[in-house]
This record gives structure tokens, sequence and C-alpha cells, in this order.
């Protein structure tokens, strides 16, 4: 993505963010691609403008199609349940649909030839005493990237707390299936791994107020850049967090192509038809991020996959949480937070009178220094934990 932009591009694709229907956005889009200056420098941000473009165009089309067929037509998104969704996504004949039939039971559509499935099917895979959301999915066409198929498939990633990215170790282009993939979500702004750098701009409807939560290190900038960069593309409110070792350019990226970081687990499947020795399969982890786990199992019997439960759990960075009653007995329900949540976010989740009355807290569990501690609002919680509030 280019630096220095002409004043006049960046008011463009101000318009261009402000726009609130797909005709407007269309309209603002062309007018930044007429103002934006054609040469070297500005190839990038030229090809994702054009990618865009044809996105929202097929977009209207499709709008159009409900409207004239009375408002029905497809729907992609699934209404998230259960402790977390999970997105199962791949290519094709890999065995998405089986494996998602097997560890939830769901309905999905089983069968030996590609593009079967046509729809997102979720279903509900237990994990001790709390439900994971696994959501199957259309395959991805590898052979097209920049299909309106995919776009949809990629709603449905950013959509999910994380992914389950599944191969077949009876293809023969296994190790270019899995660049395709990785390269496909990356494209669009899904990143896997946090060991490289991206920044995600989450705008807001305040002014004059720009905040930077950094988790990393800013290379050859400051807060204070940052902050001028997005005035200069009228973002005057924003939540700004960054991950890693970014540049400048990575932030004025992160403006146009809105990068998220979602864990995910690599499931390489029908290790029963497999053709890789396992040297080979080790081999492949040049291409896999080391911090994304990979597990091998067969879908049809569910063998290979019985921790899958626990290694989502773990990605995913959530913790359960119990609550209990003075003098009463703990929940049988957990509450499901993120790491590194406090007293204050369990009292929260469970009344917002609870904060405003807070007196102190009793933990019991792995935080708790003995039982029965008492605590405050800021005191952080751990998985296990029962938490009593008294107020």
């Amino acid at each position: 993505m280019p630096a220095n932009l002409p004043p006049e591009a960046k008011a463009k694709y101000a318009k261009y963010l402000d726009a609130k229907t797909t005709e407007e956005k269309i309209r603002a889009l062309e007018e930044f691609i007429s103002a934006v200056p054609k040469h070297k420098g500005t190839e990038n941000l030229m090809l994702w403008a054009r990618k865009k473009l044809a996105q929202l165009r097929q977009e209207l089309e499709d709008e159009k199609r409900r409207k004239r067929s009375g408002g029905g037509g497809i729907r992609y998104m699934v209404q998230k349940t259960g402790a977390a969704q999970v997105a199962v996504i791949g290519p094709p004949n890999t065995g998405k649909s089986t494996l998602v039939h097997t560890l939830t039971g769901a309905k999905t559509v089983v069968a030996d030839y590609p593009y079967a499935t046509r729809l997102p099917a979720p279903g509900m895979l237990k994990f001790e005493d709390i439900q994971i959301q696994l959501v199957d999915t259309p395959s991805l066409m590898l052979d097209e990237p920049d299909s309106q198929w995919n776009n949809r498939i990629i709603g449905l990633a950013r959509n999910a707390d994380a992914l389950l990215l599944v191969f077949s170790l009876d293809s023969p282009n296994l190790r270019d299936e899995i660049v395709s993939v990785l390269r496909i979500l990356g494209d669009r702004g899904i990143e896997i791994s946090k060991g490289k750098g991206y920044v995600y701009i989450e705008r807001t409807r305040g002014v004059g107020d720009i905040k930077l939560y950094v988790n990393g290190r800013l290379r050859g900038f400051t807060e204070e850049d940052v902050r001028k960069l997005l005035r200069e593309y009228r973002i005057y409110g924003a939540n700004v967090y960054i991950e890693g070792e970014v540049t400048l350019d990575d932030v004025e990226k992160a403006v146009f192509t809105r990068t998220m970081f979602k864990p995910a687990v690599i499931v390489l499947n029908k290790a029963d038809k497999s053709i890789y020795t396992r040297r080979e399969l080790l081999g492949l982890r040049d291409v896999v991020p080391r911090d994304t786990p990979v597990l091998v199992g067969i879908a049809r019997s569910g063998r290979g996959y019985e921790n899958l439960g626990r290694v989502l759990f773990e990605k995913l960075g959530i913790i359960r949480i119990y609550t209990k009653e003075p003098n009463g007995e703990k929940a049988e329900q957990p509450l499901v937070l993120r790491k590194g949540a406090t007293v204050l976010d369990v009292a929260k989740s469970v009344h917002s009178r609870l904060v405003k009355n807070f007196k102190y807290a009793k933990i019991w569990g792995p935080s708790a220094k003995y039982p029965g501690e008492r605590t405050g609002l800021d005191h952080v919680v751990e998985d296990g934990d029962i938490v009593e509030i008294h107020a």
C-alpha cells in the first residue's frame, strides 16, 4: 500500500468510508480510483480497489435479486450459539462435512463429489461442560480466489471466533492447497498467526479520540504519527489494535483492508488414505505458522480428533468462570470470558447493578491465594474459578 497519497485521493477515500449504501460505496470508490496517481507505488492499492469494486457490484446485484424475489434469498450468516463459533473451511473433498457430522451429529451434506455443500450448516461440539459451535461451510474455490463464492465463505470466517482449516492427505497438491487457502485468507485481511505483525482499525463515533492498543513494537514511528495519518483520511475516532512488529505502512494498509487475527487449527484429514510419509508431513511446517496446531485423523471415525475440543478451547483464549451466591452452591453452567478477564468483567456479565453496588468478591480456584480469598474488581480470574460477589 502506498504512502503519501495526494489529499484529493484521501478525501475521496474518506467519502467511501462514510458511505452508507452499496450504491454510494460504488460511486465513492470509483471516484477514489480516478483520483489515485497511476505508478508502481500504487499498483497494490489499485489492485485492492478494483477487487473491492467488483465485490461491491456483485453485492448490489445480489441485493436487487433479493428485492425482485420479494426479499427472500440465501442467507449465509450463522447466528452464534455456545461458548464460541468456529468456521470449518477448506478446499473441496477434504471431509469437512463428514468431520462436522461425526463430531456434532449435525445434518451436513456428505458426498464424494466437490462443492456438495452449498450453505453453511452448524453443529455443537461438546467440550467438558461447554459447547463450541462448528459451522460446516462450502468449499473454497482455489482456482478462482477472487470469486464471489469465496467472498461469502470469507464472510463466515470473519464472523467466527476461530477457524478450523481442513485439508486431505490423499491430495497430491497438499502443500499448494495450504498455501492457497492461507493466501485467500491473507488477501482478505485474515491472519491466523500472531507471529506476523498486523493492525486492526475499529472506527468509533467519538471525534478527536484515537486510542492505540499496542501489543508489540512500532518500527520507525510514534503513536502520534498514527493519529496524524488517520486524520488525513478524516478518521477522527478509532480504536487501533497493533499486534507484533509493524510499520506505518502497515497502519496505512489497515485503513484500506480490515485485517483481523483469527486463531486457527489445521486438520490433515483422511489419514487412512495418506500418500505422504511422516518426514514429508513434517516438511509442511515451513508453510504452516509455528503457532498453529496441526491434527491428523480420520473424519469418518473421529480417530485423531478426540482432543479437538481441548485444542480449540485453548486456541480461542477463553476461560470458564462459575458464579455462586453467598451461602449458595456454584452455578452448573459457567460464564465464558476471555483470558485476562477480571472480577469486573464477571460482575458485568451477571448484572450491571453488581458493578455499581460492588463491595468485594470471594474467589475459590486457580487464581485465589487461598480458598475464599477476598478481592476487588481488578483481580484477574482464571479458568475454573468460582466467584462470589458481595454487593
